[in-house]
């Protein structure tokens, strides 16, 4: 891929799809889409936004049609809820060359709506990954993720890390490589792009978890149980959906965990602390300035484990405090007493 010749695009100007922008920006000019006419005519003069001073190699738009025909890689960064309209949205401009690296961590339902019954189940035939989305909206066939320990303010801040991409073919993570590597960011290449995927999406419920921990004052001991135990339940529910257990060993699994479960600069850990301290859901959805995705991902995990009668009880009991006002006490004493038998039970 001619670095020198075509802009990258990033559709999505949020914290994630603004911090991308950022790093590619050090190997090659960007043209970041937004909807809201009014960001773009600002970053395009102030080359500022979230409080971030942005490189003047990006320039913003809200064409969809210019991304596609300036941009034959094209990284999507927008919400899961929102991901699957904006590539109805973006397909008519799409061609078989383009190259699609998406960076959404959540899932997409084949039903619109998230159904509210107590008893309901999902199949691994009703969950989407954003690639699946991708394949069944467009013409594109070279298609990959970005995954790994990637939060937003720490990489808009400078601080090295790194991702993994994940895609069944070498060209798209060649092609992610050449345009993000650099001396603060390290790129390491998969080809179970399932796998990625899975691990990014079902991390953040565990994050929401350990954010109540934290929110409670609670100790490191009982965090890192939460996330071992956590891990387990990811392992477990990724199988089911069809990943390997490899998948979640690595930086896009436990690498990411431990980043987005641990850290207050997390909107899922931060989602959490804020259910601890006393913030109801529709209290802090409408305060957060973007999504934790994590919230919707636990409806998703409870009724996925319950299709396949998985053993998920922090799922389970994440899911009873977040939705149902189960109290929180409660839920951390019937996980503690609850009858682990064996340490490592999912390899």
């Amino acid at each position: 891929m001619d670095k020198s010749n075509q802009p990258v695009g990033v559709i999505g100007a949020g914290s994630f799809g603004t911090a991308i922008s950022n790093l590619l920006s050090h190997n090659v000019d960007v043209l970041l889409y937004s909807r809201q006419k009014d960001l773009v005519d600002q970053i395009n003069r102030d080359h500022k936004h979230l409080n971030i001073a942005l490189s003047e190699k990006i320039t913003a738009t809200n064409d969809l049609e210019e991304v596609a025909k300036r941009c034959q890689l094209i990284f999507p960064v927008v919400p899961s809820i929102n991901f699957r309209s904006m590539m109805q949205n973006l397909s008519p401009f799409l061609k078989p060359y383009h190259i699609l690296i998406h960076g959404t961590k959540g899932f997409d339902l084949k039903d619109e709506e998230m159904s509210s019954d107590k008893d309901a189940t999902l199949s691994k035939d009703e969950v989407f990954t954003m690639s699946q989305v991708i394949r069944q909206e467009s013409v594109v066939l070279r298609i990959g993720c970005l995954s790994g320990p990637n939060l937003s303010a720490e990489i808009l801040e400078g601080q090295p890390t790194a991702t993994v991409i994940g895609s069944r073919f070498n060209e798209v993570i060649k092609a992610g490589r050449e345009v993000l590597d650099s001396d603060k960011f390290h790129v390491f290449g998969t080809h179970d792009i399932l796998g990625a995927e899975l691990a990014g999406a079902l991390k953040n419920a565990i994050a929401i978890g350990s954010g109540i921990l934290g929110g409670l004052g609670l100790g490191k001991n009982i965090q890192a149980m939460l996330i071992t135990r956590g891990l387990g339940e990811m392992v477990n529910i990724g199988k089911a959906m069809g990943a390997e257990r490899t998948a979640f060993i690595g930086t896009a699994g436990i690498g990411d965990l431990i980043a987005t479960a641990t850290s207050e600069k997390s909107r899922n850990y931060t989602f959490g602390m804020r259910l601890a301290k006393g913030e109801t859901l529709d209290q802090i959805n409408d305060t957060m300035p973007e999504l934790a995705e994590g919230v919707r991902t636990i409806q998703i995990m409870q009724q996925i484990s319950r299709h396949y009668k998985l053993h998920a009880p922090i799922t389970q009991m994440l899911h009873a405090v977040v939705f149902d006002g189960f109290k929180i006490e409660r839920a951390i004493n019937y996980l503690m007493k609850y009858p682990y038998a064996v340490d490592v039970d999912f390899l």
